[in-house]
């Protein structure tokens, strides 16, 4: 089968397109993929960044979305079936990919294969943030930072299916349509977060701060919390991992709180299937329907993380490996 493999860690430009075998279903669920997610992991991974650090050449890729080919009994998907997966051993880049069977679930009928390609990672990420780590409670406000972006429009919906009020970061205009699209109640401009958040809650603050970006975001954030608001670490797309001091927490009352969704699959595998659940029930609602940026063709899969890498993407990036 065609893969994207990554033959030296020089970033996107380490990627080249080779025949590698096909894997063996073994106890797994075996995908025929049609559309594979774009993640900043991966973009990570290509530079050796990442806290994974496998031996090359591999396949990256954690996020799939196609048509199982081939399933062990007991699962709750069937040959045949559209399904959408996450890999903790990577190799979504490629024509088939295998994925563990709590980690496959079906495609709700609306949906496209590319819309799913960024739903396992992006939404249960999401919800574990705001629902098991941020407490989030309806009537609440939520800030959702890079809130344009794969993690940032799932967290906008997951916010306003939990009945919060959502306040939407973006770094340009063009995005701001995005966030509004994706269900944004207000959408503010980085520069001038602070004084849009305040503006927003009367001074009072925001109750929850989701960031993925990290840098002087966070230390901005920090500020803007609201008394017993919560900062949610997410992820560090700045590039820069920022430090507290901790008398901050104690003198206003706040929390900092880590949010590792892959970690905690390792200690209670069993949430993900909860997490999914949910996630039927407010796409169900209209809450979660997901929002695709560009669509790269398989072989242009260096375009794709370049494209993250420049802070340009708006919705979830997606590779096209097949027709449907």
């Amino acid at each position: 089968m065609r893969a994207l493999q990554l033959q030296r860690l020089a970033g996107p430009d380490g990627l080249a397109m080779v025949e590698v075998p096909e894997p063996e279903a073994g106890d797994g669920v075996l995908i025929d993929v049609v559309a594979a997610g774009v993640s900043f992991p991966d973009l990570l991974l290509t530079r050796g960044q990442y806290q994974m650090k496998p031996e090359v050449p591999f396949v990256p890729g954690v996020e799939v979305a196609g048509v199982v080919r081939a399933a062990p009994a007991g699962a709750r998907v069937k040959p045949g079936d559209r399904v959408m997966g996450f890999s903790f051993t990577l190799g979504g880049f490629a024509e088939a990919c295998v994925v563990a069977p709590e980690l496959a679930f079906p495609i709700p009928e609306a949906w496209s294969f590319e819309q799913a390609a960024g739903v396992v990672m992006n939404y249960h990420t999401a919800h574990f943030a705001l629902h098991r780590r941020g407490k989030l409670h309806p009537g609440e406000t939520v800030v959702v930072h890079g809130a344009a972006g794969g993690v940032g429009t799932a967290a906008v919906q997951v916010a306003k299916g939990a009945g919060a009020r959502v306040l939407a970061v973006v770094s340009d205009e063009r995005k701001r349509e995005v966030a509004k699209r994706a269900g944004a109640d207000v959408v503010l401009l980085s520069k001038d977060f602070q004084a849009g958040v305040r503006e927003a809650t009367d001074d009072r603050g925001a109750d929850v701060v989701l960031d993925p970006v990290g840098g002087d975001v966070f230390e901005k954030s920090l500020k803007v919390l609201a008394p017993e608001g919560r900062l949610l670490v997410v992820g560090f797309a700045s590039g820069q991992i920022p430090s507290v001091t901790v008398n901050r927490l104690l003198l206003r009352n706040v929390s900092v709180v880590g949010v590792a969704w892959g970690a905690s699959l390792m200690q209670a595998p069993e949430l993900a299937g909860t997490i999914a659940r949910e996630l039927e029930a407010l796409a169900a609602k209209g809450f979660v329907n997901p929002v695709v940026g560009r669509v790269f063709p398989f072989e242009e899969g260096a375009r794709a993380l370049r494209e993250l890498e420049s802070r340009q993407a708006v919705g979830k990036v997606v590779l096209k490996v097949k027709a449907d």
